[in-house]
């Protein structure tokens, strides 16, 4: 192949990210956006996940070919393969054209999550510093606040895990859970049963999850897991604790990956919810033991 030819092939090349659904690459969409979903809970977004997935895949490129083959613009991809490098997962030769690579998956999931571990640390670290600043600055409200039902909303798994993980640890007397299978494999990946064995609290838990997936309920008292009737909705799930806190998916496991969450303390959302739940309890069956 001469040097003209060369490059015409290269300007045409159809990368796993722009295949055409009748291509043989379009057979690897799904997977694409599944890794790329994964690589977000480490912190990259959408095309800083897409730069490192080429690279990775189709060997070391300079960035007019990053530029090229993704259709980003110039600047951006710049920018992407700089925020990359920084973050310990592309590196880059000396020679001209610079010419970029990226770590092996294994090797880039360690330094992206030994990097967070330090950010944690670091904010762990800080903490009695913040304190002291926030204490030495006086009080200035002069009228006591007074008790209204507030909300919060909360974006992405690291809020709504972090919410739960709170809810669950705080709970006095008991905290009552409906979900999906996939949600509850969720809850399962982000270790939110064995806090809830452990405590004193009473519970209960109601899910469609199939036999397949009982398993995951095996650090739990299972007389206390009901099936749901398969009229009950697969988008719907809630957490409520002690009464008082309610957490409710706009969102979840079975809609997108994109989870959103709704925590309340409003009293007349929390009554609905438990009469609901409780509706729902009388109708479901124990799973087996």
């Amino acid at each position: 192949m001469d040097g003209s030819s060369k490059m015409k092939h290269e300007e045409t090349q159809i990368t796993i990210f722009d295949a055409a659904d009748d291509s043989t690459l379009s057979e690897h969409k799904v997977t694409l956006d599944k890794l790329r979903e994964d690589l977000a809970q480490y912190g990259l977004t959408s095309n800083q996940a897409k730069v490192y997935i080429f690279l990775g895949k189709y060997g070391s490129k300079t960035a007019p070919d990053v530029c090229k083959a993704l259709k980003l613009p110039r600047t951006e991809t710049y920018h992407l393969l700089t925020t990359l490098q920084n973050k310990g997962i592309v590196s880059a030769t000396f020679q001209h054209p610079t010419r970029f690579s990226a770590l092996p998956l294994e090797k880039a999931v360690w330094v992206l999550v030994n990097a967070e571990k330090e950010r944690v640390n670091s904010l762990q670290k800080q903490e009695k510093t913040i304190s002291e600043l926030w204490n030495s600055i006086p009080e200035f409200s002069t009228t006591p606040e007074s008790k209204e039902n507030k909300f919060q909303m909360l974006q992405g798994n690291n809020q709504v895990n972090s919410k739960i993980r709170e809810m669950i640890n705080m709970t006095e007397s008991e905290i009552i859970m409906l979900g999906s299978e996939k949600d509850y494999l969720k809850f399962y990946h982000a270790d939110f049963f064995e806090p809830l064995s452990k405590s004193d609290a009473k519970y209960k838990i109601l899910t469609s999850a199939s036999e397949r997936s009982w398993y995951i309920f095996d650090e739990v008292d299972r007389n206390q897991v009901r099936i749901v009737p398969s009229d009950i909705p697969e988008n719907l799930c809630f957490i409520l604790k002690d009464g008082k806190e309610l957490l409710f998916f706009i969102k979840n496991a079975n809609q997108t990956s994109d989870v959103t969450a709704v925590w309340t303390d409003s009293e007349s959302m929390i009554c609905s919810m438990e009469i609901l739940f409780n509706s729902i309890w009388t109708k479901s069956k124990n799973i087996h033991l």
